[in-house]
């Protein structure tokens, strides 16, 4: 007899899928925000370092204002006023969601760093610039991984991204380096050199962890190739091109699957493939440029 289960005992897996995403986000989101507000209160404030963007920007206004005022300014307030012009240009350009996750992660990090104590661990300014720019990419990379950003300039990094197809992580990098030279007329230039250090290293990291503007060709020999494009398609939204070919070894024809993807969506597909067909001879390469129509999955 056939057993049919009743509404009740029916699970919704798009609704549960999309709880434990906004979950994930969210985690992702408090955890990049408790580790770059930990790293602005030990590495970064024990070297008197500027992080760049406009979390770098704000710590110039603080320490300016401190310095020739003697006004103590709220890390918070600065950040805030900062960041409003690009959340605002984020929400129409790149997505409503991504946008107040994003200000979710400048209000924690804001306020978390008002409220953590300093807490410095080392006194070696290198060890600062290397270490403190390795966990500022982490926590920008974990922001970026949430469906987020850090604010300020990774507003306009990703917003640059989306609308050109390029990395634009590196023109944030020069960017930042105008701002430290700022920085180095009005506090030194051991401080600013050491935070361009500090900057480069913390790149390096966003570039390695953030694969979503990479590209991935892969190329995929099996005899069930129809349903590994449907997988392809369904999943990706990137097509595929069929060649049919013969096995030097055994002399059997073969498919094989050419398709362009982006770099984060690799792992999901090879483990699917493989999935529809055990026996499939997957090779991976990676892709420095794409010339013509390339789909982007758009931010939410």
């Amino acid at each position: 007899m056939q057993q049919v289960k009743g509404p009740e005992t029916e699970c919704p897996p798009k609704q549960w899928q999309s709880s434990r995403e906004k979950c994930k986000r969210l985690l992702l989101i408090i955890l990049a925000s408790a580790v770059m507000s930990a790293n602005i209160q030990s590495f970064v404030d024990a070297g008197g370092l500027f992080p760049g963007g406009f979390t770098g920007l704000t710590l110039l206004i603080q320490r300016s204002a401190q310095e020739f005022a003697g006004v103590m300014l709220p890390f918070t307030a600065i950040n805030f006023a900062l960041n409003a012009v690009p959340a605002v240009i984020s929400y129409k350009l790149i997505g409503k969601r991504f946008t107040l996750y994003s200000c979710l992660a400048i209000v924690l990090s804001s306020v978390l760093t008002d409220l953590i104590p300093p807490m410095p661990i080392t006194d070696d300014i290198l060890l600062i610039c290397i270490f403190g720019g390795i966990f500022n990419g982490l926590a920008i990379s974990l922001c970026l991984l949430g469906g987020a950003t850090s604010g300020g300039t990774d507003f306009i990094s990703v917003a640059l991204s989306e609308r050109l197809g390029v990395d634009a992580w590196n023109y944030i990098f020069l960017g930042n380096c105008v701002m430290l030279a700022v920085a180095g007329l009005l506090f030194g230039w051991d401080k600013a050199l050491y935070s361009i250090i500090f900057q480069f290293a913390s790149t390096q990291i966003v570039h390695m962890l953030d694969l979503r503007f990479k590209r991935t060709t892969l190329f995929i020999i099996s005899n069930r190739a129809r349903e590994i494009y449907e997988k392809i398609k369904n999943t990706t939204n990137h097509g595929a091109t069929l060649f049919r070919g013969t096995g030097l070894y055994n002399g059997e024809e073969r498919d094989m699957i050419y398709s362009v993807i982006s770099g984060d969506q690799v792992k999901l597909i090879t483990r699917a493939v493989h999935e529809i067909d055990p026996c499939a001879f997957i090779n991976i390469l990676k892709t420095d440029h794409v010339a013509g129509n390339f789909y982007r999955k758009p931010h939410d």
